[in-house]
């Protein structure tokens, strides 16, 4: 019973720290690049217009889009090591 609750709390623990990564990511392209640090970006071109405007129109949601591909594909790994995995 004891080896399971530990399996559990380590399965749940890699699933929150995924998460939080993902959320860090996530908040630092959508709302520091596209809105903090806009002003910085300004400089760099991308596509006919500044780095910062490209990370608020079309970056984020490309990264939010990576984000979630990675969630899927890193929990499927995370249920196969712990047994938990769709057959």
């Amino acid at each position: 019973m004891a080896d399971n609750s530990s399996n559990n709390n380590a399965y749940w623990s890699a699933n929150v720290r995924i998460i939080l990564i993902s959320l860090v990511i996530w908040a630092l392209v959508s709302f520091g690049f596209g809105i903090l640090l806009r002003p910085m970006l300004s400089g760099i071109a991308v596509g006919g217009t500044d780095l910062g405007f490209w990370f608020a129109q079309q970056g984020s949601i490309l990264v939010f889009l990576a984000l979630i591909f990675n969630y899927a594909w890193r929990m499927n790994k995370l249920d196969a090591e712990h047994g938990v995995g769709e057959e």
